[in-house]
């Protein structure tokens, strides 16, 4: 039996072309931004400030995602300068993303005189949760996966078959890296909502930094794996920042938990 892929084409309809990719970004934005509303409620945040930062946040995450992509890729877009904004066929990078929704985060913080630490420990389980939801696009594009194996091995590791038959990409079985990073995100995301609550247990800023923690730690083992990394030379870039992220946040946590007096910008 010939085994096709799954089209990565939701809907089609005249010029109108809907990839599963797009569906699955958008639908992750709107729930942790709906998650992130009810959080904001909670903790005396109105709920327009999150749609105000959304408005500037998503093009600007999504255009960095895009030149951080772009720029590791540069041979080949040289060449094919129309596919510069093709995202619908993939080709964002997260780390790009977060790094410029982050600086708008910072900077819409500053203006509308809400604490950045406050913001990113509301909105920092969400994005996880998306970032979990947002690897199943590259399921549906066959992106993100890593060395050739067998169907043998994959079927060892109890992976369902309809996503086994999507892993048959250019006549080999590949590891689904996209499936390992998809599930350490959602357990981080459960385990973040579960414990944000939790009485003394989180002072402000630090359930950013244990997203932060988690995220990178997961990242840079699974990136390890792939074979389509964005590489700087001999070195995959986003392991190296995950590396970074990792160390930086694991100091900043016990700086400020050592530091009874804390500069401004550490509160």
């Amino acid at each position: 039996m010939i085994k096709r892929a799954l089209n990565p084409i939701a809907l089609q309809w005249g010029p109108l072309t809907v990839h599963w990719y797009g569906v699955i970004i958008a639908t992750g934005v709107v729930l942790a931004l709906l998650l992130s509303i009810r959080e904001g409620k909670r903790q005396g945040i109105d709920e327009d400030a999150f749609y105000d930062f959304l408005l500037y946040a998503l093009p600007v995450a999504i255009i960095c995602a895009r030149i951080y992509y772009v720029i590791f890729q540069w041979p080949y877009y040289s060449q094919h300068p129309d596919e510069i904004i093709a995202i619908w066929d993939g080709g964002i990078a997260i780390y790009g993303s977060l790094l410029g929704g982050t600086a708008v985060l910072l900077w819409y913080c500053h203006r509308h005189l809400i604490s950045p630490w406050q913001f990113l420990d509301i909105v920092s389980p969400t994005v996880i949760m998306a970032q979990g939801m947002g690897r199943w696009g590259n399921f549906f594009n066959q992106e993100a996966f890593g060395r050739i194996t067998t169907r043998a091995a994959l079927e060892y590791q109890h992976i369902p078959g309809w996503i086994i038959d999507q892993m048959d990409i250019g006549g080999a079985y590949r590891v689904p890296t996209f499936l390992y990073e998809s599930v350490w995100d959602f357990t981080g995301f459960i385990i973040l909502m579960l414990l944000r609550h939790r009485h003394h247990l989180f002072k402000r800023g630090e359930v950013f930094l244990s997203y932060l923690i988690w995220y990178s730690f997961g990242r840079f083992f699974i990136e390890g794996m792939r074979t389509d990394s964005l590489m700087l030379g001999p070195i995959r870039f986003s392991q190296m920042l995950s590396l970074i992220f990792f160390i930086g946040a694991i100091c900043i946590f016990i700086y400020r938990r050592r530091t009874k007096k804390l500069p401004w910008y550490m509160e």
